[in-house]
């Protein structure tokens, strides 16, 4: 591998053919929100031919058809007479029986119901809204109302201040990065406000089930559907991990699949007391409705089963920085063969309050999981893992085509295969080291693998990813 002369370009390219088609459907979309959509139209259309065949054939043999007709849209037209309203709760079922006394809302229309319940939890009233060019909208949410304050363990409380960083992390003046498209504008959130992408009805609908929205399925490297090209280190005690990344666009050939490269903090088995703090950039056109890759947080402290979330879908992640947006879309990305473009990130536990920190780009703190929110992780790690992740639906009953990291195998190198470099831990005095007795893992190495490696320019680093199906993945 050469890397003699490599430098991490910053430059945004404000040309680049990234978004220019999605801004005008979101914003149809929105339009939209507050009015009947074509699907209700529909339903309700055929509800109404349901109960008129039924009611002329069964309940009003000797009244003319157009008396019975005006009877069966009064009580229909009751039922729907109150309008729906993005950010104000459905009306309850009619409490009046319709004229056959069967007719129930539209399937949808109960989605819709517990959708828009569910947005007007995590959706906080914003002071200012910004429209990115990839047609988000971020929501300036002052920072003692944000979803995390939600949290039983939580309420009525504060963001913290800032903690010691490790010593051996880099001092001095940080620089203000723009590492997210919505920043381009040149617009950012006010003081004491946090940006927050904000969730629409759509996100929920594209979700297999709105109770699983925003959850990962459990992680298990044994069993089917997740599969990694990882490397790790266990056997002492962990406070915190650092690496930098770089981002890639990969493929991901399936709407339910997804492809992400990150930080695993973990504690506990791998059974029903998992606890894991995790953060990276993924691509997931299920919870996003793109395939750009966009800057994630994850945890969960009882293996993915009902606790934690992406992002901020839930309470319990506290953000502190109003320049960066969880969830929101990173640019510049590499290009193969061409310009590289890495992003720094950093988990470690407070040693003063004990809460676990996140770092992003050059020092720019974003927020933390408080410390509460776990059992095991209350106190330290016992693994960190590094690399990325895909799931495997084989829906068309093959092996997917949905790539890892630059879709490209780690034997190609630099500027071609995806990589983490200068990988650290943090010890128990708040040290940054160098890992040691590394493992590497890939589930199914045809289709991705890792090669790792060490100099004194990268520290540890590897390489990692894959195309997933070819000649050797079926």
């Amino acid at each position: 591998m050469d890397m003699k002369g490599y430098s991490v370009s910053w430059t945004k390219h404000k040309k680049e053919p990234y978004f220019s088609a999605r801004h005008t459907r979101r914003q149809e979309q929105c339009i939209q929100a507050n009015d009947d959509t074509p699907e209700e139209t529909s339903l309700l259309n055929h509800s109404l031919k349901l109960a008129l065949s039924t009611s002329q054939n069964t309940l009003l043999p000797t009244l003319p058809a157009f008396v019975a007709f005006l009877l069966l849209v009064t009580s229909i037209g009751t039922a729907f007479s109150h309008p729906i309203a993005s950010n104000s709760p459905l009306p309850s079922s009619p409490s009046h029986p319709t004229v056959n006394n069967t007719f129930r809302p539209p399937p949808l229309l109960k989605k819709l119901r517990r959708i828009r319940a569910h947005l007007n939890k995590i959706n906080k009233p914003p002071v200012k809204t910004i429209q990115s060019p990839d047609g988000d909208f971020i929501d300036c949410v002052l920072s003692h109302q944000q979803p995390a304050f939600d949290h039983p363990l939580l309420r009525g409380q504060r963001p913290l201040d800032p903690p010691e960083r490790p010593k051996g992390h880099p001092n001095g003046e940080k620089v203000i990065e723009s590492f997210q498209l919505w920043t381009d504008s040149g617009e950012i959130c006010p003081e004491g406000t946090v940006p927050i992408r904000r969730t629409t009805e759509q996100d929920f609908l594209r979700a297999s089930s709105i109770r699983r929205f925003g959850r990962k399925v459990r992680r298990d490297s044994t069993g089917t559907g997740h599969e990694h090209a990882v490397v790790s280190v266990n056997g002492d005690q962990y406070y915190g991990a650092k690496a930098s990344i770089n981002v890639w666009t990969p493929s991901v050939t399936d709407p339910y699949e997804f492809s992400l490269s990150q930080i695993w903090v973990i504690a506990g088995s791998f059974g029903n007391d998992l606890n894991t703090i995790e953060a990276g950039w993924q691509v997931s056109p299920e919870l996003y409705g793109d395939n750009y890759p966009r800057f994630f947080t994850y945890w969960t402290t009882d293996a993915y089963q009902a606790t934690g979330c992406y992002n901020l879908l839930c309470s319990g992640f506290v953000q502190t920085n109003n320049r960066i947006a969880i969830g929101a879309a990173i640019s510049p990305r590499s290009i193969y063969n061409a310009r590289q473009f890495d992003i720094g990130l950093m988990v470690w536990k407070d040693p003063k309050h004990g809460h676990w920190w996140l770092e992003f780009g050059s020092g720019l703190l974003v927020g933390y999981w408080p410390a509460y929110l776990f059992s095991h992780l209350r106190n330290h790690a016992s693994m960190v893992q590094f690399g990325g992740e895909i799931v495997n639906s084989r829906s068309r009953g093959y092996h997917t085509g949905t790539q890892m990291g630059s879709g490209h195998f780690a034997e190609e190198g630099f500027r071609k295969a995806a990589y983490f470099r200068n990988l650290q831990v943090v010890d128990w005095d708040n040290n940054l080291l160098p890992l040691s007795n590394i493992h590497q893992l890939a589930d199914h190495s045809n289709c991705y693998d890792i090669r790792v490696g060490s100099n004194n320019v990268w520290g540890t680093y590897f390489y990692y990813g894959g195309p997933g199906r070819n000649v050797r993945c079926p």
